[in-house]
């Protein structure tokens, strides 16, 4: 049975504004890291706490979603296993340093990190997986280039805050496009994998006095937080990107770094008119990269993906993404 056009429409307006709030929630999370820090906790005390509480909030999602079988088969195999250690290795990495660079006054650096991630991975896509890079790409990915540039050039060194979260997250996006275990079952396993090292680091530093959990109600409800505040985006994410144009969330992808980089400019961190420049060059090399995804999505392209960049921690299978696509096309593209 066919859906009426009027339950296509309320799910696509649903699935776009899950869509907006992930990628808000994103955007604004570095203020929820900014919080907890001001409870006095560092960057391996949240580390710690999101990786503990991640697992118990990835866990709910996963039983919710009935997929613990999934899992069972997961644990079964050794070599899925290695690579997911791999990528939560890359993942505690990545979220180490953004906590880092957002709780030290590096919040700009944070938002060129993820400007640059969707560029990033299509400059890998070509180069590991022989993807074709469009007009648009290419102009997209000069631009960027000379953003970095310019970066380089205002802060006297490399931006390697914005370096190291661009390219530990193409690393994971390479390792878990080429390993097929599905978002909710991915993230729980790798929770899983990095929250028995955050809870011995959680017990010996509040064994010590140097924790803070429980120093006051304000930061025990934080530092709870930091599971709902990993988990809930990823979960809107997934949900909305199998029911949206991959174009839409194209678009939406940038959402994220826009508010960050607001937050750092609001907060005082330095903006001259050098580094002013770089982010020109980055902003319209996003505009380009836009451009040519939507153009790509209303020729048909089937031989070239849009690139979604997510917060670390959640890619689906391909081979799942390409049957929702075919779940989603009319019966004459099918």
């Amino acid at each position: 049975m066919t859906a009426s056009p009027s339950t296509h429409s309320s799910e696509a307006r649903t699935a776009l504004a899950a869509g907006v709030i992930c990628y808000l929630i994103w955007g604004f999370v570095p203020l929820i890291f900014q919080q907890m820090a001001h409870q006095g906790a560092n960057a391996w005390e949240i580390m710690g706490h999101r990786a503990v509480w991640g697992l118990v909030w990835s866990l709910l999602l996963v039983l919710l979603a009935r997929q613990w079988s999934q899992v069972m088969a997961v644990l079964r195999q050794p070599k899925v296993l290695g690579w997911l250690s791999l990528s939560a290795i890359l993942i505690a990495t990545n979220w180490t340093v953004y906590i880092v660079a957002v709780n030290n006054g590096r919040t700009l650096d944070a938002s060129l990190g993820y400007y640059l991630n969707p560029l990033l991975n299509m400059a890998a896509g070509a180069w590991l997986f022989r993807e074709r890079i469009d007009w648009a790409g290419k102009i997209a990915m000069a631009l960027a280039a000379i953003g970095v540039v310019l970066q380089t050039l205002a802060l006297g060194h490399a931006p390697w805050v914005s370096l190291v979260l661009a390219l530990t997250f193409a690393a994971y996006g390479i390792i878990r496009k080429r390993v097929s275990v599905d978002a909710q079952t991915g993230l729980f396993l790798e929770c899983l994998l990095l929250a028995l090292p955050g809870l011995i680091w959680l017990i010996h530093i509040e064994t010590t006095g140097a924790g803070h959990f429980t120093a006051t109600p304000a930061a025990t409800l934080w530092l709870l937080f930091a599971g709902p505040a990993t988990v809930i985006p990823l979960a809107l994410f997934a949900w909305a990107a199998r029911r949206m144009p991959l174009s839409s969330m194209g678009f939406l992808q940038f959402l994220a770094p826009t508010i960050v980089f607001i937050i750092g400019a609001l907060q005082g961190e330095a903006l001259g008119p050098l580094r002013i420049a770089s982010f020109v060059f980055i902003w319209v090399a996003v505009g380009v990269f836009a451009v040519g995804a939507v153009l790509k999505v209303r020729r048909g392209s089937r031989t070239a993906e849009t690139i979604v960049a997510p917060e670390p921690g959640l890619l689906d299978d391909p081979a799942e993404d390409r049957m929702a696509a075919m779940d989603d096309a009319p019966p004459s593209s099918r």
